[in-house]
């Protein structure tokens, strides 16, 4: 098994904690980390914007990835909401193993 990182922000802490739990509740993801306030400086439909946004990320399987994204596209006030997968090349074997286990359904 594979496992990622998904980093995504969100506009305020409680639409990322109201997004982290359902994906920790519906096993698409072990964990959420919810990092706090961040800048975000991007251009979005011809105009610079500067705005605060809380980042979070989901520790998951990759081949749980796709339905994760979808899930958080549904939960998700942006338009176009950041989701995005890393890869993890190598970690403690135990803790990954964990990640395995928690989005593992039944």
């Amino acid at each position: 098994m594979a496992q990622c990182l998904v980093y995504m922000t969100a506009g305020s802490e409680e639409e990322a904690l109201r997004i982290g739990a359902v994906l920790v509740e519906e096993s698409l993801a072990a964990c959420v980390n919810i990092l706090g306030a961040i800048r975000s400086l991007y251009r979005w439909k011809g105009a610079i914007r500067n705005d605060s946004e809380v980042a979070f990320i989901a520790k998951t399987e990759e081949d749980r990835f796709p339905a994760l994204r979808a899930r958080v596209r549904d939960l998700h006030s942006y338009e176009t909401p950041c989701i995005v997968a890393l890869s993890i090349a190598d970690g403690e074997p135990a803790f990954l193993s964990w990640i395995t286990e928690m989005t593992r359904p039944g």
